[in-house]
């Protein structure tokens, strides 16, 4: 046999949560603390400790306005994402949702599964009934960017002042995506 074997792409699957096991949630504890110390920590600097990244994605699963996404590796949590619906006081903004929170821990990069994890949270979205999705990231996260590109956001502003990581200012990207179809932007003129 010449040249190398290659393995088969790990199975993947990405689900809406209802509910966590405890082993589930120590997957997802592990991938995120992976993730933070990788520099995709979804607002954390540091890991925060166990305890409190149990506390966190356990009170995700309580918020009305919160869906939590998993995405598994050959059934193992290896990231989320949330997708997050507008107050029912906002009225003017009920349109819309936000992608909040994705990561896929750095050890199962690489095969998809982060793309996977966004078209889930559009399907949903689009499911709701929402027209835009709006997110935003770190301008240091770039595979995270240049996916977001590939799929259709539209990059409409720059935050200069966005997040302080290891003493560094770091500017932040700002992203929407219209939903259904024949959707188009008005510029308010």
């Amino acid at each position: 046999m010449t040249g190398s074997a290659t393995s088969p792409p790990p199975s993947q699957s990405v689900d809406r949560a209802a509910n966590m096991s405890d082993d589930d949630l120590a997957a997802l504890c592990e991938a995120a603390d992976a993730a933070i110390i990788d520099g995709g920590g979804f607002g954390w600097v540091n890991p925060p400790g166990r305890k409190a990244l149990e506390r966190y994605f356990r009170g995700v699963l309580l918020v009305p306005e919160r869906e939590l996404f998993l995405a598994r590796s050959e059934g193992v949590i290896v990231g989320s994402a949330q997708l997050v619906r507008p107050p029912r006081n906002n009225e003017a903004q009920a349109f819309g949702a936000t992608l909040m929170h994705a990561f896929v821990a750095p050890y199962a990069r690489g095969h998809g599964l982060a793309r996977l994890l966004t078209e889930r949270v559009e399907e949903c979205a689009r499911a709701f009934g929402y027209q835009v999705l709006n997110l935003d990231v770190r301008e240091t996260q770039e595979a995270a960017i240049a996916l977001y590109e590939s799929l259709g956001y539209i990059r409409w502003g720059v935050h200069p002042a966005y997040a302080r990581v290891g003493g560094r200012t770091i500017r932040g990207v700002y992203y929407f995506k219209l939903l259904q179809p024949g959707g188009r932007v008005r510029d308010g003129t």
